[in-house]
């Protein structure tokens, strides 16, 4: 039998008294809903039936500070607040001779947690030097008898989905038509095809999100030849859905791939980006009239998901659980727009994902919830009487207060860019300890491979 080694024990012991106390501390003093025994559950050891990964994409402490400010308070709590266990992460990606790159991009920091090894910026799941395909966590979960899904408000096939089931050496080759960059990776040269192929291919339980130019592209070379993406899923068993009320009809039994969108999901709130110089004081408009009204939102493809992949092993009479990664994709793109009415609102989606996967842990108490990011971002809130050189913006609060939101990690103009600062991990359920203190984004790797005992 696996048990926690002496190490991670003995962090567990030191850290009790100190984390029930914080945790009773929040129940009184900030409004949060953990309690002593929530926090001595979370820090057992013990085997999970079911993981569930959520990825808040370029979601660093300030992105968190300014959604929690902007919708609750200062003094309020998200429910990604509300972990009783919470450590923060380092990120850094590699050269290819192994040495630092402090700033990753997703493909590399997924591509950690994904594999537990780093690799460089642009490579999806594949060794930084040599270029070769490293197993990750989800093809190790299906290896091992459990359903699996993936989850976003992205293309399907952008980097943070891509880590789970696919390798290629570049982050730009999602489709058969998008492969200029990967040569060696297309099935003509004996690889395994585009991000879009590969994820169908390994007949991950449940794919949701947007891409669908990815997959409406036609397969060029192989068995599938001739054939979109789509079709060829469809000759896998998939079945398609392509909005809330089909995606929430559908049944258990085989695979889905749900296509929301032709490019990414649409954000749920709008509002005038940031400006050199600032803006004029400004509540954000919380529906987007861009963003049709059949698309499902993250909680809901969460829910549904968490749905299907139980339903699935119970089907199966397996006594072995899930793996599922949800990710809100958005929070980086509208970080790097520039844009704070976007990045909190689809920050506030991602929280109710969270809240999703909590409720469901909370019936479930096997079940270890993981949240975090892949890196972190540019937005900063500054003082009011501060004039950044970059660009700014200045909101109105839920609380009737002003907050001032600074971009200035690149040019007004350009895309604003990631930041190499460690950012915020947190868990409950079996080995949720492991994310205390500053870990490596590859030990998250180990901590779900451990607590789903994979081989």
């Amino acid at each position: 039998m696996h048990r926690p080694s002496r190490r991670h024990l003995t962090l567990a012991t030191a850290l009790l008294a100190s984390t029930t106390a914080a945790a009773v501390a929040f129940t009184t003093g900030a409004g949060a809903t953990d309690t002593k025994q929530q926090a001595e559950d979370a820090i057992k050891g013990g085997k999970a039936k079911n993981v569930i990964l959520l990825i808040g994409d370029g979601m660093g402490d300030s992105e968190i500070t300014l959604a929690r400010d902007y919708t609750v308070g200062a003094n309020g709590r998200l429910n990604m607040d509300k972990f009783p266990l919470t450590g923060e992460y380092t990120t850094y990606a590699v050269h290819k001779d192994g040495t630092p790159d402090y700033v990753t991009d997703s493909a590399a920091s997924g591509s950690g947690w994904a594999t537990g090894a780093k690799t460089v910026n642009g490579r999806i799941s594949k060794t930084p030097g040599t270029d070769k395909a490293v197993r990750t966590i989800l093809e190790l979960a299906q290896k091992n008898g459990y359903a699996t899904g993936s989850v976003t408000t992205a293309e399907l096939t952008d980097a943070t989905p891509a880590v789970l089931a696919s390798h290629v050496t570049d982050r730009s080759c999602q489709g058969p038509a998008d492969m200029a960059k990967c040569p060696a990776d297309t099935i003509a040269a004996g690889g395994p095809g585009s991000i879009a192929e590969q994820s169908v291919n390994h007949k991950v339980d449940v794919l949701f999100g947007g891409g669908k130019q990815r997959f409406d592209q036609k397969v060029t070379d192989g068995r599938y030849k001739g054939l979109t993406v789509t079709e060829q899923a469809k000759k896998l068993g998939y079945r398609i859905v392509t909005d809330n009320a089909s995606m929430k009809a559908v049944k258990p039994g085989k695979p889905v791939l749900g296509l929301f969108a032709s490019g990414n999901v649409p954000v749920e709130w709008t509002g005038k980006p940031a400006a050199v110089g600032g803006t004029d004081p400004q509540r954000c408009v919380t529906s987007n009239p861009h963003r049709p009204s059949t698309t499902p939102s993250l909680a809901d493809s969460a829910t549904k998901a968490i749905q299907l992949l139980e339903a699935k092993q119970r089907q199966k009479h397996s006594k072995k659980g899930f793996f599922l990664q949800i990710e809100g994709a958005s929070i980086d793109k509208q970080d790097h727009a520039a844009d704070p009415c976007g990045q909190i609102g689809e920050t506030a989606a991602f929280d109710r994902a969270v809240k999703v996967a909590r409720a469901y842990a909370a019936q479930h108490p096997d079940t270890l919830v993981v949240t975090t990011a892949d890196h972190g971002h540019t937005s900063q809130i500054v003082p009011l009487e501060a004039t950044p050189p970059g660009l700014s913006a200045t909101l109105v609060t839920n609380e009737g207060q002003q907050l001032k939101v600074n971009y200035s990690t690149n040019t007004p103009g350009q895309s604003q860019e990631h930041t190499g600062t460690e950012v915020r991990i947190a868990a409950q359920g079996p080995l949720a300890y492991r994310v205390l203190g500053v870990t490596n984004q590859t030990d998250l790797f180990t901590t779900l491979r451990e607590a789903l005992r994979l081989s």
